[in-house]
């Protein structure tokens, strides 16, 4: 009989899967995880390693090469001419191990992008052994302890027992468009899934308040595995520029085809062997149409994510790492961000007074140090100040190793004052029950918790941006004293917020009540009629790797635009300490964007540096107002209302480690660290990417149209074939291959961030690459076919082989040419790809066993050639360097 866990008490829930609320031990959950398997649904099935040999004979050239392969042998048994069997293994043998060079290319590709998805897994917040830990959602197991806040999305199907003013968006489940609240009471009658109100499912977000439940479906046996068809059936993205790329290949793959069959009919009507003229005009589409392109594409775009990953920037969605290539913005949010997210205290401002706090980081180590002597009612109201510090208060101080926070780093640092001030957290948490909460918001800037203490007494404890919490305060204690909140008070209590600021310090307000038994709990009951206590302001240090970045961009062509909830003061020194721009720092706050209209903002935006006590909906008019005004823009944000920021943005980017799962599923790009300076990494290593993408495609397209030029011009003007079918197609397999991937993995230019950011309608083949296509290759097929024409009295043979010598040879130069279309090929940056060096060499020797290892001489129909012969292929093939550097060094 199927258990249904909703119906059932929450207590006998957990002992039914052997559960408690300290959570699983470790032993246990490798046992479940041998039971039950990941918690992931299962995908459609992937390509398997057969499929991607057997695709790579899916081109219609290569299947009319085989027929004229089998055609040759057909005829072989005829004629029992031996040249005919030797013709036809050898093309055969070079198609199939063009085909496993195919194989592994996607193969590698593969691999790289699966380990890519594996990396941007999502993450659960979990209970085991009696320790809160953040894992791979994928590791979870039914009888574990989870937990979930605003913006989570639920990692596993679980019955929730204990909760707080929790609602679910379950529309992608249920269709229901307004969220679910939820119950942790049992439900005695017989529901459908939307009613089972003390259910969480998988797949589903968390739009308010908090829980804690036990896991007890996970993977296909969840509600979203139960219509898994659903999400096998999405395909998998690609890239605009791969899109562009195939349809240059096709484009070319006509051209060629047209050419080739110009050449075939040509060469029939001049009576060449009709068969020897098949082999050779499909062998020349084959070699001349870059099929290798997606291959390399695709394993440039995996190797790129890889190292981004490596540097702490996981890429959600393909297309962004174009983008990133273009990014003329960073607009970064400051905690965390630009500063370390280390959150420490350093002045208390109550009644009239300021108290120094020493000790940093997250120990609870230090003392209070009052400027002017305490009264004892600043102490009494010091102790208020502290409880509401702790009390209003989600975060969790831990020592493992060292001491540490499980929640956000700036009530973490609130916990850690308290702690400094003899309040334990646990403690005061057990004497003061949390009955109630009104959650944080960005808009609201504030937070309030209500309390019972063991006498039945019922407390309001508050905390926010003191100008906002100021708004729903009627006292105030000052002076010594708990007044009425008069203008001047409240202008004097604005007036040492705004000093604190000055100090670069992020400033909190904290407020408190006792209320009324029986009073309503809504938002205006509990956050009304409050008493303003005093004033905490701790300090967030910029990152020092943050300095280096901002510089970078500056020189990159890209603005770093800083965006934070903190005081318009404390913003201004921060940017300044960080030397954010160059000149005068131009501020503005929330206040000041709600009076200008978007039209003003349009201007506003050329000038502003730094947006203070802004809220998401400010994020995105800064946000359309950058992009109305050509920007591309990289935005960050972590929290629920920071989604339609980061969708809007050109590059939206979530923080891994404070981020929400709402925020991170609206992103391109997760920062794991979240740091300023991984984001300019990710920028350098998209502009990379693009330019990596950009020279393979230059050198494949080059090579290719000097090998037509050699064949078709040789064709036309009637000499004999420079190549024949074989070597074409050793040629290509030289030079589609090895030296080609290893340009995929080129290093960054040394000059690649002290370039203006990329036009982003700028074409991957522009104007300028065809120009230096047409370039490359004419010089190439002209050399060849000359060298060709010179040799030819020593014989076709001899001819042959040394054109054959010379075009490979031209391509060898020609991948250290196309490395860069503006530096020069003697640069520093010549030396500094060893993969490049490796596959020319290897190029080289296949070259030379085919020119004078005797067996393959037959196969190839090549002869040894002399030192005079590679001196003039030397010379010419060298004419490839000297054509282009040329027009580097004229700037054409």
């Amino acid at each position: 009989m199927t258990v249904e866990y909703y119906q059932l008490d929450a207590k006998i829930v957990l002992s039914t899967l052997g559960a408690k609320p300290t959570g699983l031990s470790s032993t246990e959950v490798k046992a479940r995880l041998q039971k039950f398997g990941p918690n992931r649904l299962e995908k459609k099935k992937r390509i398997t390693p057969l499929q991607i040999f057997i695709n790579q004979f899916k081109s219609f050239l290569i299947w009319i090469l085989i027929a004229a392969v089998a055609l040759s042998v057909a005829i072989g048994f005829i004629t029992k001419d031996p040249e005919d069997f030797l013709d036809a293994a050898v093309i055969f043998a070079i198609v199939i191990i063009n085909a496993f060079l195919g194989f592994f290319q996607e193969y590698k590709a593969e691999k790289a992008m699966e380990a890519l998805q594996k990396l941007a897994a999502p993450k659960a917040k979990v209970i085991r052994d009696g320790k809160k830990l953040l894992i791979n959602s994928e590791e979870l197991v039914p009888g574990d302890i989870i937990l979930l806040e605003t913006g989570d999305r639920v990692p596993a199907d679980a019955r929730i027992f204990d909760l707080f003013n929790l609602h679910i968006d379950e529309a992608a489940l249920t269709g229901e468009s307004i969220p679910s609240k939820k119950i942790a009471e049992k439900i005695t009658k017989d529901v459908s899934v939307p009613d089972r109100k003390n259910l969480v499912y998988s797949g589903t977000i968390v739009t308010q308040g908090k829980c804690s439940a036990v896991v007890f479906a996970t993977g296909m046996n969840t509600e979203f595995g139960k219509i898994a068809a659903l999400v096998q059936a999405e395909e998998e993205e690609e890239t605009p520029l791969q899109h562009k790329l195939a349809a240059v290949g096709r484009t070319l793959g006509v051209g060629m085809i047209v050419i080739s069959i110009i050449v075939f009919v040509l060469g029939a009507l001049r009576g060449q062997e009709v068969l020897h003229m098949i082999l050779t005009a499909v062998s020349l589409a084959v070699a001349a149409v870059p099929e290798g392109l997606p291959a390399v594409v695709t394993i440039t775009l995996a190797i790129g994510l890889t190292a981004m990953a490596r540097a702490n920037a996981v890429v959600r969605k393909l297309p962004a790492v174009e983008t990133l290539g273009s990014t003329t913005v960073i607009c970064s949010d400051k905690t965390g961000t630009l500063t370390k997210n280390e959150m420490t205290v350093r002045e208390v401002f109550i009644g009239d007074k300021i108290i120094n706090v020493t000790g940093s980081g997250y120990d609870p180590t230090g003392e209070f140090k009052p400027q002017k002597p305490l009264n004892v009612s600043d102490k009494k109201y010091l102790e208020f100040l502290l409880r509401s510090a702790v009390l209003c208060n989600n975060a969790e101080l831990n020592k493992d190793t060292k001491w540490n926070i499980f929640g956000d780093p700036t009530e973490g640092a609130l916990v850690v004052l308290a702690e400094k001030g003899g309040h334990n957290q646990k403690k005061l948490q057990n004497e003061f029950k949390r009955i109630h909460e009104v959650e944080f918001t960005s808009e609201r800037k504030m937070m309030s918790t209500v309390h019972k203490d063991k006498t039945g007494n019922i407390f309001v404890f508050s905390k926010g941006a003191p100008e906002n919490l100021l708004g729903r305060c009627s006292f105030a204690y000052d002076n010594g004293k708990v007044k009425r909140l008069t203008p001047q008070i409240k202008k004097a209590m604005l007036e040492e917020t705004r000093a604190m600021a000055g100090r670069a310090l992020r400033v909190l307000g904290f407020a408190y009540k006792e209320m009324r038994a029986g009073a309503k709990m809504s938002e205006k009951e509990i956050e009304s009629e409050l008493i303003f206590i005093g004033l905490a302001g701790m300090i967030d240090p910029p990152r020092e790797e943050v300095f280096d970045a901002i510089k970078l961009c500056k020189s990159a062509g890209i603005r770093s635009i800083m965006i934070t909830g903190d005081h318009k003061i404390t913003a201004a020194a921060i940017a300044k300490e960080l030397n954010l721009v160059g000149g005068e720092i131009k501020v503005l706050d929330g206040e000041e964007l709600d009076k200008i209209s978007d039209k003003e903002l349009e201007e506003t935006v050329r000038s502003v540096s730094v947006y203070a006590r802004v809220s998401p909906i400010h994020k995105v008019r800064i946000l359309e107002a950058l992009k109305k005004d050509g920007e591309i823009v990289a935005m960050t944000g972590d929290g629920v209302n920071d989604a339609p920021a980061l969708k809007k943005a050109n590059i939206g980017v979530a923080m891994g480690i404070t981020g929400t799962d709402v925020a991170k599923e609206a992103s391109d790009v997760v920062l794991e660290d979240d740091n300023f300076a991984t984001i300019v990494k990710a920028v350098e290593q998209g502009r990379a990417i693009y330019d990596n993408i950009r020279k393979f495609v230059l050198y494949l397209l080059s090579s290719n149209v000097g090998e037509i030029i050699t064949i078709f011009i040789a064709t036309l003007i009637g000499l004999p074939l420079p190549l024949i079918a074989v070597q074409i197609l050793w040629v290509n397999l030289l030079t589609d291959g090895l030296p080609a991937v290893a340009l995929g993995v080129d290093p960054a230019a040394l000059d690649i961030m002290r370039r203006k950011p990329r036009d982003p309608n700028e074409k991957v083949i522009n104007k300028q690459m065809w120009l230096n296509v047409a370039l490359i290759g004419a010089t190439l097929g002209i050399g060849t076919l000359m060298i060709f024409y010179r040799t030819l009295p020593e014989g076709v043979e001899t001819a042959r082989s040394v054109a054959f010598a010379t075009l490979v040879m031209f391509q060898m130069f020609n991948v250290y040419n196309t490395r860069s279309e503006r530096q020069s090929i003697f640069s520093a940056q010549t030396l500094r790809n060893r993969y490049l060096h490796l596959s020319v060499l290897v190029s080289i020797l296949l070259l030379f066993a085919v020119i004078y290892y005797q067996p393959l001489q037959k196969a190839f129909e090549t002869v040894a050639i002399d030192f005079a012969h590679w001196a003039y292929i030397i010379l010419v093939s060298l004419s490839v360097v000297v054509v282009f550097e040329t027009k580097k060094l004229l700037k054409l």
